[in-house]
């Protein structure tokens, strides 16, 4: 994989945040944290857009639909 370095700016607290986890081997890097968040934002954005296309086609959900994949996947919300 090709990586380029970029400048970014984040907030004090999310930075402290993040050395934490790479000091607790959480991440290899802070480079490496930032990268893999990144990336599944970008994943959830990829899925959130899929789920609205099946929308747009078919309509959302039923109720039914929606009890019945929460209590499969174990989640109240």
């Amino acid at each position: 994989m090709t990586t380029t370095k970029v400048a970014v700016t984040i907030s004090t607290d999310v930075l402290d945040l993040a050395k934490k986890r790479v000091k607790t081997g959480r991440a290899k890097s802070l480079s490496a944290f930032v990268n893999e968040a990144v990336g599944e934002k970008l994943r959830r954005d990829e899925l959130t857009e899929v789920l609205d296309a099946m929308d747009a086609k078919n309509g959302p959900p039923s109720k039914t639909a929606r009890s019945w994949a929460k209590r499969i996947l174990g989640r109240s919300s």
